[in-house]
């Protein structure tokens, strides 16, 4: 995993204010998070291995996020400390079932490629390596470069979504974007055109995360959707990271996409059930149950 670690503000709020405006919200809680730290820890609890490559800030926020990922059996070797930086923080509004998110990147934004290289060495027993855009480009690239090279299976999450160039389409084996990120990447809100546009463009396999719809997929062999199982939602946050991480585990497996995918729907659905990200993930045997009642 290559990717980002942050510390979540979560308030709870009766709805969204609309610009200059001021209410009344709560409870308020903190929780880890990061796309990409939640992405790693579904890998864990879903029963993988988990490397983790990233950087924190010497700050308050920064421990306690490095033994977090520590407790959750994540190595923690690829993450670095940044000094005289904050660590990363997103402050979450939740409404309902639906949020609204800003982060502040904070020692995410100093990731290198030299940074990346350095773990080199963390590449070589991987069966999936895992990025999304919450870190520099640089450091992205140079990962999926290593990824490749090493012939492991490599999954991009382009969240939030920045113009891509070429080069890193053509490394990326599966690429898991939502409705928005599709339309944004392929310049096309038809999703059977984005699939084909990026197809042509390199990607080995789309997939792309639906919401309460499930997930909807294609490759040069197949294309298929995946519905998803009804569960009372609380909080929508960190869903799609474990869809994402739950994705790689089952092809890091073996499974066939469709098959993976279908682990991932039920792993994000779970997710929903509970408030914020990280905290919220299932662990493996809650995932297995409900995959095999939703088959």
């Amino acid at each position: 995993m290559v990717g980002s670690i942050n510390m979540d503000l979560i308030m709870g709020t009766p709805r969204l204010p609309v610009l200059g405006e001021t209410i009344l919200g709560g409870p308020f809680s903190t929780a880890p998070g990061g796309k990409g730290a939640n992405q790693s820890a579904a890998c864990a609890r879903l029963g993988a291995a988990a490397v983790h490559i990233g950087r924190i800030g010497d700050d308050g926020f920064g421990r306690q996020l490095l033994e977090v990922l520590k407790a959750e059996g994540i190595d923690t070797e690829g993450v670095l400390k940044t000094p005289g930086t904050s660590s990363g923080v997103a402050q979450i509004c939740v409404a309902g079932g639906d949020n609204s998110i800003i982060v502040a990147p904070g020692a995410n934004a100093l990731l290198s490629a030299g940074d990346v290289r350095q773990s080199e060495h963390l590449f070589r027993e991987a069966r999936a390596a895992l990025f999304q855009l919450e870190v520099p480009l640089e450091a992205v690239a140079e990962g999926l470069r290593l990824a490749k090279a090493r012939e492991v299976l490599t999954i991009l999450n382009p969240a939030p979504w920045r113009e891509l160039p070429e080069e890193i389409l053509s490394l990326v084996d599966v690429f898991v974007p939502n409705a928005i990120e599709l339309s944004q990447c392929a310049k096309t809100a038809n999703r059977e055109t984005a699939f084909e546009r990026l197809l042509g463009s390199g990607v080995g396999a789309v997939v792309m995360t639906a919401g309460s719809d499930g997930a909807y997929f294609a490759s040069d062999h197949l294309s298929g959707h995946v519905a998803a199982p009804v569960v009372e939602v609380v909080d929508s946050t960190g869903a799609g990271d474990t869809f994402t991480g739950a994705l790689a585990v089952a092809l890091g497996e073996g499974r066939q996409l469709a098959e993976a995918v279908r682990f991932g729907v039920c792993a994000g659905a779970l997710a929903c059930t509970r408030l914020g990200a990280l905290p919220a993930i299932p662990r493996r045997p809650e995932v297995d149950d409900l995959y095999e009642r939703s088959r």
